[in-house]
């Protein structure tokens, strides 16, 4: 019965794959103000239901908008003709199929990107049109073989197609249906005359997103794009945490200031925050760190210092993989790809009080999260 739910329900993002590709640059839609934020906690679809397809894809996110996501979240880059696509990383070798494509083996470079070295194909240097032509593989295909043998199915999708898709199923789902764009590298390709915050701004407003009201949040790791998106933008801001205190915004690390995330963490770096943004997304080890054996330790002030600052608090990435789950909720099957009991995990960070969350199996927090209440 699982087995058959889930291949229906793929159907419906195939489909929806053919249908958006085609879809007008803007969809008109009625949308009540705020309905999208009324449940807790809110319910991020980190990258789609990327869980159960590849990341990134239309198919991704439609799955996981039929499985009750809040929210879709794409990670923008660019390309070399200024169009926002969505990847983790501007690094394509590892979610497409760029390496067995002949025809671009000459884009292969090794690039300098936020201070780390780094091998491979990268957005920068393809036009969409190029980009168009790859196709969209697992990232991670020993924890997720499941997901490999969708690769080659999905074309990467532009930002535009992503805000097309959700507005389609708007309409479909009978339900509001947010955005949570993440703007990656924003330092590198500030430097390399492809902006994205103007971009990303306008792309919202080009379709009838404006204010605080809407249903978006924009994210970044680091700070000053956040604080510049808040002098053009009252859209809603989220700044993100490493999974490492002491290390510092990228954009903090070229102007010297020696901010770190750990003074962000504190209640007087969380108040500084809250001067210009709605949210924040740490890591959830700031929630709840781990034992030295793996399993979940004892909370910490974080969300209560947060709300203390008027912040809303969302963490990532919560997954059911045994790989990525603490010890005391992983399946007795030895294998990392293994599902595990997510619920016990989300149960403990639902107790702290958290306001949303980002999952690669949007389903299971839905599932579980009782205070979600439709006007």
């Amino acid at each position: 019965m699982a087995n058959t739910f889930r291949a229906w329900l793929l159907l419906i993002a195939v489909g929806s794959f053919t249908f958006v590709s085609s879809a007008p640059a803007a969809i008109s839609t009625t949308r009540t103000k705020s309905r999208v934020d009324k449940c807790k906690p809110l319910v991020i679809a980190h990258r789609g239901a990327s869980g159960y397809v590849p990341e990134h894809t239309l198919g991704a996110y439609a799955l996981a908008i039929t499985m009750g996501a809040d929210y879709v979240e794409p990670d923008l880059v660019m390309t070399r003709d200024g169009h926002l696509v969505a990847r983790h990383d501007n690094e394509l070798g590892l979610t497409t199929d760029v390496a067995m494509r002949p025809e671009f083996a000459d884009r292969f470079k090794t690039k300098t990107i936020d201070g780390h070295e780094m091998s491979g194909w990268f957005t920068e240097d393809f036009t969409l049109a190029e980009i168009k032509t790859l196709r969209a593989v697992e990232r991670i295909p020993e924890t997720r073989p499941g997901n490999a043998r969708m690769n080659g199915i999905f074309q990467i999708p532009t930002f535009q197609e992503i805000i097309n898709l959700v507005k389609s199923l708007e309409i479909s789902q009978q339900r509001p249906i947010g955005i949570y764009p993440e703007i990656k590298h924003s330092t590198y390709f500030q430097r390399l005359n492809l902006p994205m915050e103007d971009l990303v701004v306008e792309t919202f407003r080009k379709n009838g997103y404006t204010g605080a009201s809407a249903p978006v949040y924009i994210q970044s790791f680091e700070v000053n794009n956040l604080k510049y998106l808040k002098t053009i933008t009252d859209l809603k801001l989220l700044q993100l945490y490493e999974s490492n205190p002491s290390d510092q915004p990228y954009d903090q690390v070229v102007a010297r200031t020696g901010l770190t995330y750990a003074d962000m963490a504190m209640p007087d770096g969380l108040k500084k925050v809250a001067k210009y943004a709605t949210a924040v997304g740490p890591d959830k080890s700031y929630i709840i760190p781990r034992n030295q054996d793996n399993t979940l330790g004892e909370p910490t002030s974080f969300v209560q210092d947060a709300h203390a600052a008027g912040l809303k608090v969302h963490p990532y990435t919560f997954r059911a993989e045994n790989t990525f789950l603490p010890s005391e909720f992983r399946s007795k099957n030895p294998s990392k790809a293994a599902i595990g009991d997510l619920y016990g995990e989300l149960r403990a960070f639902f107790a702290t009080g958290i306001d949303g969350l980002f999952s690669d199996q949007p389903d299971k927090p839905v599932a579980i999260r009782e205070n979600c209440i439709y006007s």
